[in-house]
């Protein structure tokens, strides 16, 4: 179980390496990069169903602090998971400004006896753009679920191992200066998850509004 744990918090240190390279690559190939990250991440997962099923098989000394790392594992990946989401989803967004930036910039205008007319193709354009922006608010307002899913399951997984944590803490005969510190830091956490949640639905509203 050793060697495929370390292996795993390896692959998700590789994994946060490579996630600072998404806002530097450029359009025609951040989409492979986030093909590339989304299977590690996928593999990762494989790897802690795993890792769980031989923490489960642990000697009962050891299966509590063996349940305790794969639990931390698990709410690294998701944390990764739902940062690589954000990123979809802000680069979504721009594109679809872009496009429709560019299809109202290329709309053209004939004149006719002083009055301005739209031709029937230029309508039909318009309108064509316009049921592909109502896509595009669909495939965000996916998006942005997918995402508030994963950060419901982070808060479901980081609860989860808090009250282990409390439980490894009650058997080893912690001091309660140390289990003061680990309930700060699980509040910490609850409130940066609070914070990103805030912040993506802020998002999806300004593009919601913005493409309305």
């Amino acid at each position: 179980m050793e060697t495929l744990y370390h292996q795993t918090n390896k692959q998700i240190q590789e994994v946060q390496s490579h996630m600072g390279r998404l806002e530097t690559t450029d359009r025609q190939s951040v989409h492979l990069l986030e093909n590339e990250l989304q299977a590690r991440i996928d593999q990762i997962f494989n790897q802690l169903e795993r890792l769980e099923i031989l923490a489960s098989k642990e000697p009962p000394n050891r299966r509590q602090n063996a349940k305790l790392r794969v639990d931390q594992l698990k709410y690294d990946v998701q944390h990764l998971q739902t940062a690589l989401r954000n990123f979809q989803h802000r680069r979504y967004a721009r594109e679809a400004q872009e496009r429709e930036r560019e299809e109202l910039l290329s709309r053209s205008f004939t004149t006719n006896d002083a009055d301005t007319s739209i031709p029937i193709d230029e309508t039909l354009q318009f309108n064509s753009s316009l049921q592909n922006a109502h896509r595009g608010m669909d495939d965000l307002l996916g998006s942005g679920s997918s995402i508030l899913t994963g950060l419901r399951d982070q808060r479901s997984t980081l609860k989860g191992t808090h009250k282990k944590m409390l439980d490894v803490a009650n058997m080893l005969g912690l001091s309660n200066t140390v289990m003061r510190f680990i309930e700060k830091r699980a509040s910490q956490d609850k409130f940066i998850m609070m914070a990103g949640m805030l912040a993506t639905c802020f998002v999806m509203f300004l593009v919601v509004k913005y493409l309305s």
